[in-house]
């Protein structure tokens, strides 16, 4: 008789396996029993628990997604004010668990994926529209509506041009890649926060 939450574990295992896999391997042309082995369970169990790889694949995406989100909405209780609030939405975002060299790889690999996949776009498409809503919300408390709007458009793409560049390697530690991209983006808000208030 399984032991109580022993589903759960081994599900959490999987997935945790699946990320690592694809990163490993750089895209999903990956097999269940792969996975499996790396969580150290049978292709079999993970096929039960999971039904396809589609679905095993789909869960992991979801599984970082919920992840960043949980990050979030903690960063962003501990904030005060909206500038510090935009700050942690930036801190979270290059945090070690989000700027891990195969977490990285695994949402560069489902960027690719999307193209194909109709439930992977849609799954990127609530990450871009939750991230942008918290930027939103507080730059509107610091600017124009229209501005705001720039400013986290522009904020958004620069966080996830600076996984692209991540994933390009350089001689740095993960930590220091993850400090210099938190400062490149908190400079480009500041810069344009600062254009409106000079009315530069």
């Amino acid at each position: 008789m399984p032991k109580i939450g022993m589903e759960q574990q081994r599900k959490s295992d999987l997935i945790s396996a699946a990320i690592r896999t694809i990163g490993e391997h750089g895209s999903l042309d990956v097999t269940v029993a792969q996975i499996a082995k790396q969580a150290g369970v049978s292709s079999a169990l993970a096929h039960h628990y999971f039904g396809s790889k589609e679905h095993l694949i789909l869960e992991t995406m979801r599984h970082l997604l919920r992840e960043l989100h949980e990050l979030s909405a903690q960063g962003l209780r501990q904030a005060d004010g909206p500038r510090a609030r935009l700050s942690a939405i930036i801190e979270v975002n290059f945090s070690s668990s989000q700027f891990s060299p195969s977490t990285i790889a695994a949402w560069l690999t489902f960027y690719v994926h999307a193209q194909r996949s109709d439930d992977m776009r849609r799954l990127l498409k609530i990450y871009a529209s939750r991230l942008h809503s918290n930027l939103m919300h507080d730059l509107t408390a610091l600017t124009s509506r229209d501005k705001a709007r720039h400013i986290a458009k522009g904020a958004g793409a620069l966080i996830d041009g600076l996984y692209i560049r991540h994933a390009l390697g350089t001689n740095k530690s993960d930590a220091e890649r993850a400090t210099t991209a938190t400062m490149l983006v908190e400079d480009y808000i500041n810069s344009q926060l600062l254009l409106k208030t000079t009315g530069c």
